[in-house]
């Protein structure tokens, strides 16, 4: 058990690591070294809202139903990789735009399936993951903050090397995903729309007035 745990602590700090190598610094890169203008750095931010919209919904019905969640994760992961790579070579917006909006597709799905990989299997060791998980995902934490200090320290927060970090760290996680315990789909066909499945269901709470403010 204590090896599993293990093994979940160190997917969940490489979750965030890949993000962290990059989230907060890319913008300094972007206006100091590209020269873009702040709307144009606002807009390559907010791809990742554009991402979370719907690939999340998406993947997590492939994920449920076809593909193990595990190989699922590690794909994200391995397209992504892919993607930051390509991103680190890019200078003109749009380019990167578009690079950059790809790789939130992939990533922003890891997040929820880094938790159910996480959750199934403290589960299948008979473990209470509402009890354990938190001790494992705040690793994340410090995954992140690990590499925010890494980019920084070495000072490569204006230079494209930060996308290098990512991409390799992004890389690792992808091929140790598939070292992982097997999570099988749950095949949960039911009555389940896709408008369901997708969350968009939950906009009904907005005529509970508490909710709409």
């Amino acid at each position: 058990r204590m090896g599993i745990r293990f093994r979940l602590t160190v997917m969940n700090f490489m979750q965030f690591f890949v993000w962290g190598s990059w989230l907060i610094s890319l913008g300094a890169y972007m206006i100091v070294t590209l020269g873009f203008s702040g709307s144009q750095v606002g807009s390559i931010y907010a791809t990742m809202g554009v991402g979370s919209l719907f690939m999340p919904g998406l993947i997590g019905i492939v994920a449920d139903r076809w593909v193990n969640a595990e190989r699922m994760y590690g794909i994200c992961h391995l397209v992504g990789a892919g993607l930051l790579l390509w991103a680190s070579t890019v200078k003109e917006f749009d380019t990167l735009y578009l690079s950059m909006l790809l790789n939130a597709m992939v990533y922003m799905p890891t997040i929820a399936l880094n938790n159910t990989v996480s959750y199934k299997v403290l589960t299948q060791i008979g473990v209470n993951p509402i009890q354990q998980f938190p001790l494992i995902r705040v690793w994340g934490t410090v995954g992140f903050i690990v590499a925010m200090w890494t980019v920084d320290l070495t000072g490569w927060a204006r230079t494209d090397l930060q996308l290098h970090v990512g991409a390799g760290a992004a890389f690792f996680l992808g091929l140790y995903a598939f070292t992982l315990p097997t999570c099988r789909p749950a095949h949960t066909h039911g009555k389940r729309s896709l408008i369901s499945a997708l969350g968009l269901d939950a906009f009904v709470l907005f005529r509970r007035q508490q909710m709409l403010v």
